[in-house]
């Protein structure tokens, strides 16, 4: 039971960060490798505040969205002015700048020793120190990470980076502020992936550089492609496959070195299939379109 518990603990901090990443890579059509660094910041704030100053937990998530926020707002002011691979290049930087602060100020971060000791995540003097306590709180956060998503991407402003990453020039020739939109749902996007390392700090109660590298970025983002880019609920049973793929794995006999192998393998072969899906009917859109144009 234990067992089954952490795993769908797992499966709640990844939908968290595959979830807030769809409103980004799939709403306003940018492609981010720098969601675990926000994930990360999330996880290093608390653990520092907490295991140094003993501040409250729901103090140190706060701290958490606000210097994600301030940091996504510097870089994207940045990477907006950017488009297609340069965008995704801006961002791989920014993640490998954050693994290196994270990975060498060792005055602070203690380096690639990490940080020990998390205390469990407490709530007016509650601790949420068994699994099952655990699992309430994730399962909390993510159905209000999911509610407020699904506010934002059927408000008048989850229409306008629909339009966005459809078309860009024509969104900015209606009139819409095409620069803001851009601004706005990469900073709400690294917001809500620090909730995930929040929690993720406070559960594990050790965190250390590795947890936070481009490889964790290509995974979130492997989520939000296989469980459709808009698709918030497709995205859940994403995070859920690819969290259960190397257990079940394990289940079947394989040895832990190969099941990691074919984890890699099954969920490549699962991105491409995905995405030739998704070329397959752009290329009927756009044939049809040009067919009634004729």
């Amino acid at each position: 039971m234990e067992y089954i518990l952490h795993l769908a603990i797992l499966i709640c901090i990844y939908t968290i960060l595959s979830q807030s990443l769809s409103l980004v890579a799939g709403y306003s059509g940018q492609i981010s490798l720098a969601h675990a660094g926000f994930y990360g910041i999330g996880a290093y704030t608390t653990a520092l505040m907490s295991v140094n100053f003993g501040t409250p937990s729901l103090l140190n998530l706060l701290v958490a969205l606000l210097l994600s926020g301030i940091i996504a707002f510097i870089v994207s002011k940045v990477a907006v002015k950017t488009i297609d691979d340069y965008y995704i290049i801006i961002t791989l930087g920014i993640q490998v700048v954050i693994f290196s602060i994270m990975n060498n100020w060792q005055s602070i971060t203690n380096g690639p020793l990490g940080i020990p000791g998390i205390p469990s995540f407490k709530i007016l003097g509650f601790a949420f120190e068994s699994k099952i306590s655990f699992l309430l709180l994730s399962a909390t956060f993510t159905a209000l990470v999911w509610y407020l998503l699904h506010r934002i991407t059927s408000s008048p402003f989850g229409t306008v980076l629909r339009a966005l990453s459809e078309d860009e020039v024509y969104t900015n020739s209606l009139g819409k502020n095409v620069h803001n939109a851009k601004i706005t749902s990469f900073v709400i996007s690294g917001m809500l992936a620090s909730i995930a390392g929040v929690l993720y700090a406070h559960y594990i109660s050790y965190i250390d550089p590795t947890s936070f590298t481009v490889d964790e970025s290509i995974f979130i983002l492997s989520i939000v492609i296989i469980g459709g880019m808009r698709n918030l609920k497709g995205i859940f049973f994403a995070a859920m496959f690819l969290v259960l793929l190397p257990e079940a794995l394990r289940f079947v006999g394989m040895p832990s070195s190969i099941a990691a192998n074919m984890r890699q393998i099954i969920y490549g072969i699962a991105l491409i299939l995905v995405i030739y899906r998704m070329g397959v009917k752009k290329y009927n859109s756009r044939k049809r379109q040009a067919t009634e144009t004729i």
